[in-house]
């Protein structure tokens, strides 16, 4: 228990930056056993320790869950082996070094807040309520992302304050168990959540994304788990709800994600990042360092690319790409395709993310662009999935999404409502232009079970039974409870 203790009042302090319009802190010098989860500012190291964790996670993982498996990314310059497994589909449990570590260490510092935040005497209710509310959101949110990634998981409600067998060695409760504990979590949120308002920077779990996190949830389980259209109606509830807060799609879509532009009314959460508190995210990885900067590259290239950083891990796919008319601003928002010239001939280099780009400063290209978790256009677009999931007509938020998107063009790229099956396919379509980078499009593809058909290296090979991740081999040893997943 004292290295949890120490644990957060380290973290109250690395966080304290981001959550200051929470409430500015000043903790003890010295925190004991005994001492500490008796006050407010006790909680609130907590929450802050919570949200640290989650950045951790947001940082680099959630992409390599959310997006790396889909057709988005390829090969970049620097080509990395332990990119390319992702986007190759050729996971097994021995090259699966991504494990569930991270989310679980998020799990236990909802955990302890549930555990012992009931127990504090505060001024204000109100405020009580708030940090259990962000608690039971975070942890719904977790088990959500694992129970999409691994299917049946160990489950944890009561946080582990030391390493026995018994307490930490846990055989894996079935998946619809999973979403049993995932939904209650949300209800609880919800009841405990008391407007729709957001902090400064729309940084930490609302009453809106809570609704967000609903809405993904039922339509997970409505559309890949029997749910049907119960699961999809509550879905569509859910998005309704999320609508009372205050946002807006943005006119210029490439301003959603500009480090000056952080909370934007776009925005329903992200994972705060800020200079001189947190390192580069997962979008450095996409970028392009100053060794593939030569004279071969036109100057109005170099000057658009500015300041180099990162490094060219990965890139996105021609397949991708090529997929985009030159009349969608989302296009030249999202990547820039670089060409080297020899004599006047063109020769294709690389793509770097544009959406992400991060910001120059002082010689350096620092990426620290907010990850968002929801935003609005997310919204509509769901909320179009599941309206025409319930033979109702999407045409609305489709068309709302594409006017922004086409401006003066709109008119040649209305959306007019088609069959069930058309309309899926294309709300999917437009949900990768939206939101490609974003982490959301492996589990788009699983949700609309389209991962087979559209991704390249997964094609053809069904019986593999590989939509499902992996247990790494390093997780299963630790844990002789454990059993592999299908396929692998």
């Amino acid at each position: 228990m004292k290295n949890i203790i120490k644990i957060f009042t380290v973290l109250a302090f690395s966080f304290c930056m981001s959550c200051s319009d929470i409430l500015d802190t000043h903790p003890e010098s010295t925190i004991t056993v005994n001492s500490f989860w008796q006050s407010e500012e006790d909680a609130l190291g907590g929450l802050y320790g919570m949200y640290n964790q989650f950045r951790v996670f947001a940082d680099a993982n959630i992409v390599l869950l959310g997006e790396a498996r889909s057709e988005i990314m390829g090969h970049g310059l620097a080509n990395a082996d332990y990119r390319i497994k992702y986007f190759e589909n050729t996971l097994t449990e021995t090259n699966a070094d991504l494990d569930w570590q991270q989310m679980y260490r998020i799990v236990n510092f909802s955990n302890l807040i549930l555990n012992y935040v009931p127990g504090i005497d505060f001024v204000d209710s109100a405020e009580q309520d708030k940090i259990l509310a962000q608690a039971y959101a975070m942890r719904a949110y977790i088990y959500f992302v694992m129970a999409k990634t691994w299917g049946d998981l160990p489950v944890f409600t009561e946080p582990v304050e030391g390493y026995d067998a018994e307490t930490t060695f846990r055989e894996r409760k079935p998946v619809s168990e999973i979403f049993t504990l995932i939904k209650s979590d949300i209800d609880q949120s919800n009841n405990l959540f008391a407007d729709y308002s957001f902090n400064a920077n729309r940084s930490i779990w609302n009453k809106a994304a809570l609704n967000m996190l609903k809405a993904e949830v039922y339509l997970w389980t409505g559309k890949t788990m029997g749910g049907g259209e119960s699961d999809i109606s509550t879905a569509l509830s859910a998005l309704n709800d999320a609508e009372n807060a205050d946002v807006e799609l943005l006119d210029d879509f490439g301003s959603i994600f500009d480090y000056g532009n952080k909370g934007n009314k776009e925005v329903i959460l992200a994972m705060n990042f800020q200079d001189l508190e947190a390192s580069n995210n997962y979008f450095g990885d996409m970028y392009v360092g100053s060794g593939s900067i030569t004279t071969s590259l036109t100057q109005e290239t170099r000057d658009k690319i500015g300041t180099p950083g990162g490094n060219n891990w990965w890139a996105p796919t021609a397949y991708f790409r090529d997929q985009f008319s030159d009349d969608d601003q989302r296009k030249d928002a999202s990547f820039f395709e670089l060409y080297t010239y020899e004599n006047d001939v063109p020769s294709y280099l690389t793509t770097i993310v544009w959406k992400g780009k991060g910001f120059e400063d002082a010689g350096e290209r620092k990426f620290l662009d907010d990850i968002i978790i929801y935003r609005y256009a997310d919204l509509l677009l769901m909320k179009a999935e599941a309206k025409n999931a319930l033979g109702q007509d999407p045409s609305a938020e489709m068309n709302q999404v594409r006017q922004r998107a086409y401006g003066d063009q709109f008119p040649n790229y209305s959306f007019v409502s088609g069959s069930q099956v058309e309309n899926d396919a294309a709300i999917l379509q437009e949900r990768l232009f939206e939101l490609a980078f974003e982490s959301k499009r492996w589990w788009d593809l699983v949700r609309f079970d389209k991962a087979y058909e559209l991704v390249p290296s997964l094609q053809g090979r069904e019986s593999e039974s590989q939509v499902l991740w992996p247990i790494p081999i390093s997780t299963l040893s630790l844990n002789s409870k454990l059993v592999q997943n299908p396929g692998y």
